[in-house]
């Protein structure tokens, strides 16, 4: 199996794994306990916290959640007053906006032009009028656009808003803007496991608890898992100690895709994106048939949480894709773990694939 699903989910580091194992195997007291070895517990879920932290602004905390879903319900249903977004947000952010809207909250949902990207001066329009939080993604999770995050969050800090960046698929790869607020991340799109995030809230931003218990968080409550903490912290220090390398890998496998998939439409602009996502269509593609002639191959018609709906993608629809073109459209992402035969390899399986849905037509 070829895998090329980063954006729904990444490889699991062996040193993460590694790390784990003890704390899955050995070490299983509770870290909230005042026992020795639950003081041992604790104070590697404070290692990992450090190495987490590592990699997002100073002056504020890291507090690790069940995964980026929860930290983004938190962020939002924990603040007040009205809430600003985009069109192309993940639905953790829609789906929480809208419950919120349900329940009387004031909602505004900006569009996004074709390319993607948000026009800035209808942000700037919105603004002004005030709002309590604005959400924010920093790499887009189907279509891999940057928005310009550092513009948005200037806007929102002039007029008093806090500023939520859904940082899933950008943490440790791009910069995040210092004058976030709240900066919601995961540990399985870094090559952490699955089951954990984290919600960094700066310093003096209060938010009202989502989960009621122990508050052993100090805000969020529920016992905290040691080895996914610590598969976590290893995986932020590996992104960091990785990161030019990384880079460099990837825009050489997106430099082979580029230069591979001639006749093929991307899906957002192609100039503010990260590289390790490629989005593309291509006019009357049967996607489900060619994700059954390449069954050996692992990709995405959309994004994972969509998978299955039989909905067109919304942020395809967001940046105007009609019902067709959103259908004939696939998402190929790789990273650290992708070989450069590998993806020489599915591309061409793919390509050859699609061509024959031609030559049959």
């Amino acid at each position: 199996m070829i895998y090329l699903d980063y954006q729904a989910t990444t490889p699991l580091a062996p040193e993460a794994f590694e790390a784990m194992v003890p704390w899955l195997r050995d070490h299983y007291a509770n870290p909230h306990s005042p026992s020795r070895i639950g003081r041992a517990a604790k104070a590697a879920v404070e290692v990992a916290r450090a190495q987490v932290a590592a990699l997002l602004p100073s002056g504020g905390r890291v507090v690790f959640t069940s995964g980026a879903t929860e930290a983004l319900n938190w962020a939002v249903k924990g603040s007040a007053g009205a809430v600003v977004t985009i069109a192309s947000e993940h639905a953790a952010v829609l789906d929480t906006v809208k419950s919120e809207g349900s329940a009387g909250r004031e909602v505004t949902v900006l569009p996004v032009r074709p390319d993607g990207r948000i026009d800035l001066w209808v942000a700037r329009r919105v603004l002004r009028q005030g709002a309590g939080l604005f959400a924010a993604m920093a790499v887009n999770n189907e279509i891999g656009v940057l928005q310009p995050l550092a513009e948005l969050t200037r806007m929102a800090r002039q007029r008093g808003i806090l500023v939520l960046c859904d940082a899933v698929q950008g943490y440790g790869r791009i910069a995040i803007p210092p004058e976030c607020d709240l900066i919601a991340i995961s540990a399985h799109k870094i090559h952490g496991p699955k089951g954990i995030g984290a919600l960094w809230i700066r310093d003096g931003v209060a938010l009202d608890p989502l989960l009621h218990g122990g508050d052993q968080e100090g805000g969020r409550s529920g016992t905290l898992s040691p080895a996914l903490c610590v598969g976590f912290g290893i995986a932020a220090r590996l992104m960091a100690e990785r990161h030019d390398a990384d880079a460099a890998h990837v825009e050489r496998l997106w430099q082979m895709a580029s230069e591979r998939l001639v006749g093929w439409t991307i899906n957002g602009s192609s100039e503010h994106r990260y590289h390790g996502n490629v989005n593309v269509r291509r006019e009357r593609l049967d996607v489900n048939r060619l994700m059954s002639d390449c069954r050996d191959i692992a990709f995405s018609a959309g994004s994972a949480c969509a998978s299955g709906s039989g909905r067109p993608s919304h942020v395809l629809k967001a940046i105007g894709l009609s019902d067709a073109e959103a259908r004939a459209s696939i998402r190929l992402g790789f990273g650290r773990y992708t070989t450069e035969a590998e993806l020489g390899e599915a591309l061409t399986t793919l390509i050859a694939a699609a061509d024959s849905q031609r030559i049959a037509a």
